[in-house]
């Protein structure tokens, strides 16, 4: 499902870590950092392997037809994600709710969406804006409510350096625009443990 970057891209990309190391003012041929740069190189490409992705692949037919009209609700799918401004992590929960017009999808494949948009380089708002509009489109459903909650290390290691805060995002597409009820509803299913 994922394709895997080529052995001459990772070294390619240890090089550049090594490079890095160097500069920071580290010895690269110490002990603890002789594997550094190789292991770096693969964990970036793991962290980043969204843009190697498909969504259609990851759906995997997996759409099945349902009479049902009623909310479908996952919550606290966990992500992780790198900031684009500062390549540093952020993590946290996404909730989704949809209203089905015919159709459902694999409770699985709502996941691997969210990671889809998560692992790569991003910022909280376009992952929520994004996971709800590939959603809305795939089962053209008659509506979709993301909820994201994330922390952001480059706001608690660096810069203000508040620890205790936290970024809430949402999303919504079709009648979840338009209804305050549908919202409601959804928001009190989060709240229930």
């Amino acid at each position: 499902m994922s394709k895997e970057l080529s052995q001459e891209t990772i070294e390619k990309i240890a090089e550049h870590y090594k490079a890095i190391i160097s500069l920071i003012g580290e010895d690269v041929t110490r002990e603890g950092l002789l594997k550094t740069p190789m292991r770096a190189a693969k964990a970036i490409a793991y962290v980043t392997r969204g843009y190697r992705q498909d969504p259609d692949e990851i759906i995997n037919n997996a759409i099945f037809t349902h009479e049902g009209s009623r909310m479908v609700v996952v919550k606290d799918i966990e992500f992780y994600s790198l900031c684009e401004h500062h390549i540093l992590p952020f993590f946290g929960r996404v909730s989704v709710g949809y209203i089905p017009n015919g159709k459902t999808i694999g409770l699985s494949k709502l996941a691997r969406l969210v990671d889809y948009y998560a692992r790569r380089l991003q910022v909280q708002e376009r992952m929520t804006a994004q996971i709800c509009h590939v959603i809305m489109e795939k089962l053209q459903a008659k509506g979709v409510i993301v909820v994201c909650t994330g922390e952001h290390l480059c706001m608690k290691m660096r810069g203000v350096e508040k620890q205790d805060s936290a970024t809430t995002t949402i999303e919504t597409s079709g009648v979840f625009n338009d209804s305050a009820v549908l919202c409601d509803e959804f928001f009190k299913v989060l709240s229930h443990q």
